[in-house]
């Protein structure tokens, strides 16, 4: 199934001006399993370089639709993905990459969807944003957010894979669960030994414990860690 949905998404590039960067984009779709590509209008078609780039992706760049339009790229597909990292003054609101990717795998069920990325410069136009059904941005460091085309796509399509999945993760090592009345005991127990050590103060505790309860609530304790915990604790309290 997970192969069925990624047969209905295409990878669009938008008046790309770099052949290169064409095989590279190609290469980061086919690695997860995604090979529809369509161009818009490229300033120079691919090439020698573009294979080279491709990395063993060259069906992909072969395989490569050529349209004069946006429009063209588009037709057919039942739902159209936006990608941008410029904030911009449209009625759509931006989701993450992942939420992203969700609703469109979903709507590959249904029909051929697209992920459709800007000129390496300047990215998509609002022209072509309005074209598309939605619009996501890869949340990254806002103090260097720039990311080349090629590293785009291989996000999206990882996310667009991941989704298409399921989100299946690897299988973990079996481990026990801490029971509740076992994490209560050692909340309990850390708290007398914080007040033992003179790191809490009872008439000024200010949010200390609420917020190591919020901590340890983070990893979802398991039985042999809680056991650790307490273990150290004991350690600890012999010493004060």
């Amino acid at each position: 199934m997970s192969a069925d949905l990624l047969s209905h998404i295409r990878i669009v590039l938008s008046h790309t001006s770099h052949p290169g960067n064409i095989g590279a984009a190609a290469r980061a779709m086919k690695t997860m399993g995604i090979t529809s590509l369509y161009l818009v209008d490229p300033k120079r078609p691919p090439d020698a370089e573009a294979e080279a780039m491709a990395s063993g992706a060259s069906d992909v760049l072969r395989g490569a639709r050529v349209c004069d339009s946006l429009d063209e790229a588009l037709q057919g597909t039942v739902h159209a993905l936006a990608v941008s990292a410029r904030r911009r003054e449209l009625s759509y609101v931006s989701t993450d990459a992942r939420s992203a990717a969700q609703e469109l795998v979903a709507a590959a069920r249904e029909g051929d969807v697209a992920i459709v990325f800007g000129t390496e410069m300047s990215g998509l136009t609002n022209e072509e944003i309005l074209q598309c059904s939605a619009v996501a941005h890869i949340p990254a460091d806002p103090g260097y957010s720039s990311l080349n085309l090629a590293a785009a796509v291989q996000v999206l399509s990882y996310e667009a894979r991941v989704a298409a999945l399921g989100a299946q993760p690897f299988a973990a090592a079996e481990s026990v669960p801490a029971r509740h009345e076992d994490v209560e005991n050692f909340y309990v127990h850390l708290e007398q030994s914080l007040l033992a050590s003179g790191f809490l103060d009872p008439y000024n505790p200010k949010r200390l414990i609420p917020r190591l309860r919020r901590l340890f609530g983070r990893v979802r304790l398991e039985q042999e860690e809680v056991n650790i915990l307490r273990g150290m604790l004991n350690s600890f309290d012999k010493n004060t």
